[in-house]
């Protein structure tokens, strides 16, 4: 090309006039369309690419699940948890708080005793049953790639792995986390949750995906559940013991009423004063506790359930497989980005070279 067809880089002029200036696009304008055929035989090449590594994939199922996480709705208990808590009582349930606020929950679904706790559940196939961490390991080829013959009978207890075991499991943990189970918020100020969970096997995918989110929900009822019964065990004694008290009070003042029936004088009538007053003492606290040992079952009821399933997965699941298409025109056109960006750093290459 003539000496118009280069720019100056770094020239001896400290500008450029515009007529140099138009002059230097055309120039860069006419070698880049004259390599016209380049990025056609690279976008070829390129769309070939595209297609092959298409035709090589597998198939790959995403499992999505949506719920939303409710707030607590014993406000109207507020007024009473002061009163309760006198008794040693926490009623509990006035701000959502634990591993269910914020973005915990996040967390706590990529938690390791969960998922682990997840993969030791059953899985059946053609009516045959597996551990969900064996099913894995023969999908994701982990059990080809480590040599082991190590397996997860169904039902075994965690506290029952053995070293071997724990080694595989946490392998399984760590992949899975890594590539195959995403969680999000679906927006920052509320509270729906999805969990996604991406494998080679249509029915592990949908499978996992609902199992772990049952275990995060059964694993927070229990965990709200038996701090309850712990309260309404506690209120029950102490209502049964005080109940006990009661009757032994009725008894009593009724006996010391009998005999001092027709008695004259006034300090016979103390005993029967004292016997009235422990009563009323007995009849108050007896009341209460009553009172809130009822208010810590309504407690109860209105912490369940705390979460609501909104979307689930269904059959057929979406198959996130590019398709070969799509893989051609990806191909192509990033082949041709490429090509371009080289034909533009050769020519600012010879141009430097000439000055």
């Amino acid at each position: 090309m003539g000496s118009n067809d280069s720019i100056s880089v770094g020239g001896k002029q400290n500008g450029l006039s515009l007529k140099e200036i138009i002059i230097s696009i055309n120039g860069w304008s006419k070698y880049i369309l004259s390599k016209w055929l380049v990025y056609i035989i690279v976008g070829i090449i390129g769309a070939g690419i595209g297609l092959l590594l298409a035709s090589i994939q597998k198939d790959k199922y995403e499992a999505n699940l949506t719920f939303v996480i409710e707030n607590s709705q014993s406000g109207d208990l507020s007024s009473y948890a002061g009163l309760a808590s006198q008794f040693g009582i926490d009623l509990g349930g006035t701000v959502r708080s634990g591993i269910f606020s914020g973005d915990n929950i996040l967390e706590f679904l990529k938690s390791r005793m969960l998922i682990e706790k997840t993969l030791l559940l059953p899985i059946e196939k053609n009516g045959k049953g597996y551990s969900m961490a064996d099913y894995y390991l023969n999908i994701s080829d982990l059990k080809k790639e480590s040599n082991s013959a190590i397996s997860f009978p169904l039902e075994i207890p965690r506290a029952k792995l053995d070293r071997m075991q724990d080694s595989v499991l946490n392998i399984i943990y760590t992949k899975i986390t890594e590539s195959n189970l995403k969680i999000s918020k679906l927006d920052k100020k509320l509270d729906f949750i999805q969990v996604r969970f991406t494998s080679k096997d249509e029915l592990f995918s949908k499978i996992f995906t609902e199992n772990l989110v049952k275990e995060a929900i059964d694993f927070y009822i229990n965990t709200k559940i038996q701090r309850y019964n712990t309260n309404i065990d506690r209120l029950q004694m102490k209502a049964d013991s005080i109940e006990k008290l009661l009757n032994q009070s009725t008894v009593e003042l009724a006996r010391i009423q009998d005999i001092n029936l027709n008695a004259v004088r006034r300090v016979a009538g103390v005993s029967n004063e004292l016997a009235q007053r422990n009563k009323t003492i007995l009849q108050t606290m007896y009341i209460e506790v009553v009172k809130n040992l009822e208010l810590t079952k309504i407690s109860l009821v209105q912490e369940r359930p705390i979460i609501q399933i909104i979307d689930k997965p269904l059959m057929p699941l979406k198959n996130v497989k590019i398709g070969k298409v799509r893989a051609t025109f990806i191909g192509a056109f990033v082949s041709m980005v490429l090509a371009f960006m080289m034909v533009v750093v050769m020519k600012l290459y010879k141009n430097i070279m000439a000055e």
